[in-house]
């Protein structure tokens, strides 16, 4: 029988593929995971508790599509302004684990230096 993926599970995953980025760095304010290129943050990971999961990152070309989606929001603080989405999910089944991974990748194209972006892409 294939084991349950769990909140944590699900959040370490992204928490790891986020961090594969070059020059991808942790950071814990608030007491939830930050990972940033130099300085700025591109994904915050982290849940209100340990039974959710929750995700907010900046979606410059997807921030509409993303925003009808039922489990995601413009990011609150003002930060929605500016192009940043939050989902939020109760069950790790439910977390949409490629598109998270998508857009943690398109959040790192629009807050890394252009020289970091070409690593990608190389």
């Amino acid at each position: 029988m294939p084991k349950k993926k769990s909140i944590e599970t699900v959040e370490r995953k992204l928490r790891d593929y986020a961090m594969s980025f070059p020059e991808a760095h942790e950071d814990h304010p608030w007491g939830h995971i930050a990972v940033k290129v130099k300085k700025k943050v591109f994904v915050f990971l982290g849940g209100e508790s340990q039974d959710d999961f929750g995700m907010s990152v900046k979606l410059p070309n997807s921030r509409d599509a993303a925003a009808d989606l039922p489990f995601a929001e413009p990011t609150g603080y003002g930060l929605g302004k500016s192009g940043w989405v939050s989902a939020r999910f109760t069950k790790a089944s439910d977390v949409p684990v490629d598109l998270m991974k998508a857009w943690i990748e398109e959040s790192y194209r629009a807050i890394a230096p252009k020289k970091l972006v070409k690593m990608l892409d190389a």
